[in-house]
C-alpha cells in the first residue's frame, strides 16, 4: 500500500545496556504505570541496580533529594561506575516469549516526535493521567529509560529486523517471560529497517502519554536553544509490524459498581443486548467463560452471554466490545468503570462483593486495529492490552544536548 503525506522517521541510537557481569534477570523491570508499591519493594531490594530505582524512584531525605534528583544522581552514578556500558549506534531486536509459547517480536529505535497526524498515528482516546511525573525524570535524567510502543502498518517490516544467531542479551522475568536482545549494527541491516519503518505510519499502541511527554520535552528544549535540533526530537520505541503471529492483543475488562438500587443492569444491558443466561455465578462457570472467549455480564448472581445486536453496533458506530459495552454503562447513572486485566481479579471481585458486577470483553483484532489505523480513528480508552510488556533495563537511551 502506498501512504500519502509524511511518514515516520526511525534511527539507530547508542544505547546504555547493563554490563555483562550483571545478572540482567535481577535488575530489569516492568514499566512504572503497572507496578505497585508492594511490587517496587522487591524490585528496589532485589539489587542496588535494578531499573526500578530509576524507573519509579523514590526520594532520598537523608541527601535532601527529590524523587526525580535521586534518580538522576543514580542514573549518573551508573554510567560513572561501569554499571550502564555505552554501545555504538545500533538498532535492537527485542523478542518476548511468554509461557504458552507466544511471541512478540519487534525492534527498538530512536522514532522522530511530531505531532500525530500523518505519521505517526494515535490508537486510542486516553483516559487523564499525570503528565508532569515523566516530564520531570526525562528533564532530570536526560534519557529515555522504557520504550512506547508503536505498530508500523508497512507490510514486510518483521522481515528486516527479524533476530538472527543467538541473542546478546536475555533473562527471564517474574511472570515467566523470557526477553531477548540482539544488538544490530550492520549498516545493511540498519538501512533495511530504517527504510522498512520509514515507509508507512506508525500507531502508537502503548505509551500515548509517554509520547505526549516526549513531544513536550521536544517543544521545551528547542525553545530553550533557539529551534536547535537534538536527541529530544526522538523517543525510545519499540516498533512491532501490525501482522498476525507479531504480536499478541488481549482485552481489558470492567468492573461495575455505584449502581443505584433502583436500576436493574440487566435490563439495562438487555437494551443493546440478546441475552442468554449461563447459569448462576460461581468460580467454574465463570472460568468456563473465560474460557470460551464470550462477551459476558457476571452479576453477584448470575452469568449471562451477551451477543450485541445489530442497532447497537450502528449507534455506537464500532465494531468494538469496548463501545458497545460502553453504551450500556453510560445508561446508569452514577456508575463507576474500573478496566482490570485480569479477568479472574474482576470475576473475583463480584463474588466477594466488592463490585456488583464485571463485564468481560474479547480481544479486539489485528484485522480491527488496521482498519481502525487506517480510517485514521481513535479506538475507545482502554480498547486494547499488548502484552507481555517491554521490560524496562533492556536497553536505556540517553536523551543529550
Amino acid at each position: 500500500m502506498c501512504y500519502a503525506g509524511s511518514m515516520p522517521t526511525f534511527r539507530p541510537f547508542p544505547g546504555l545496556r547493563y554490563d555483562a557481569r550483571i545478572p540482567l534477570a535481577q535488575v530489569i523491570a516492568p514499566p512504572y504505570d503497572v507496578v505497585g508499591p508492594a511490587e517496587r519493594a522487591t524490585l528496589a531490594a532485589r539489587h542496588s541496580a535494578n531499573a526500578i530505582h530509576v524507573e519509579l524512584p523514590a526520594e532520598d531525605p537523608r541527601a535532601g533529594l527529590d524523587r526525580y534528583q535521586a534518580a538522576a544522581r543514580t542514573f549518573a552514578t551508573w554510567r560513572q561506575e561501569g554499571v550502564l556500558v555505552p554501545d555504538a549506534p545500533a538498532f535492537y531486536g527485542y523478542r518476548m516469549t511468554e509461557p504458552d509459547g507466544g511471541t512478540t517480536t519487534g525492534v527498538l529505535g530512536a522514532l522522530g516526535c511530531e505531532p500525530p497526524g500523518q505519521g505517526i498515528l494515535p490508537h486510542e482516546e486516553t483516559t487523564p493521567k499525570d503528565k508532569s511525573d515523566r516530564l520531570d525524570l526525562i528533564r532530570a535524567c536526560r534519557a529515555n529509560l522504557s520504550p512506547i510502543w508503536g505498530l508500523s502498518l508497512g507490510a514486510g517490516a518483521a522481515a528486516a529486523y527479524a533476530p538472527e544467531g543467538p541473542p546478546d542479551a536475555e533473562a527471564v522475568d517474574d511472570e515467566g517471560v523470557r526477553h531477548e536482545l540482539w544488538v544490530i549494527d550492520d549498516p545493511d541491516r540498519i538501512e533495511r529497517i530504517r527504510a522498512a519503518v520509514d515507509a508507512a505510519p506508525v500507531v502508537i499502541a502503548d505509551g500515548h502519554h509517554r509520547y505526549e511527554t516526549a513531544l513536550t520535552y521536544q517543544a521545551e528544549r528547542r525553545a530553550a536553544r533557539d529551534g536547535a535540533g537534538g536527541d529530544y526530537d526522538f523517543v525510545m520505541a519499540l516498533v512491532v509490524e501490525l501482522a498476525e503471529g507479531q504480536l499478541q492483543v488481549g482485552p481489558i475488562h470492567r468492573t461495575l459498581s455505584g449502581v443505584p438500587d433502583d436500576v436493574d443492569l440487566v435490563e439495562v444491558f438487555d437494551r443493546y443486548f440478546d441475552l442468554v443466561h449461563a447459569g448462576p455465578a460461581d468460580e467454574a462457570l465463570v472460568d468456563s467463560v473465560l474460557r470460551s472467549g464470550a462477551l459476558a455480564l457476571v452479576t453477584a448472581s448470575h452469568v449471562w452471554l451477551l451477543t450485541p445486536r445489530e442497532q447497537t453496533y450502528a449507534e455506537a458506530d464500532s465494531d468494538l466490545d469496548s463501545s458497545v459495552v460502553a453504551l450500556a454503562t453510560a445508561a446508569v447513572p452514577g456508575i463507576a468503570v474500573r478496566y482490570v486485566h485480569d479477568p479472574m481479579a474482576a470475576a473475583a471481585e463480584v463474588l466477594s462483593g466488592q463490585v456488583q458486577a464485571s463485564v468481560f470483553l474479547r480481544p479486539v483484532t489485528v484485522a480491527q486495529i488496521s482498519a481502525w489505523a487506517h480510517a485514521r480513528r481513535r479506538m475507545p480508552p482502554k480498547s486494547t492490552y499488548f502484552h507481555p510488556k517491554p521490560r524496562t533495563g533492556m536497553v536505556f537511551r540517553p536523551v543529550e544536548d
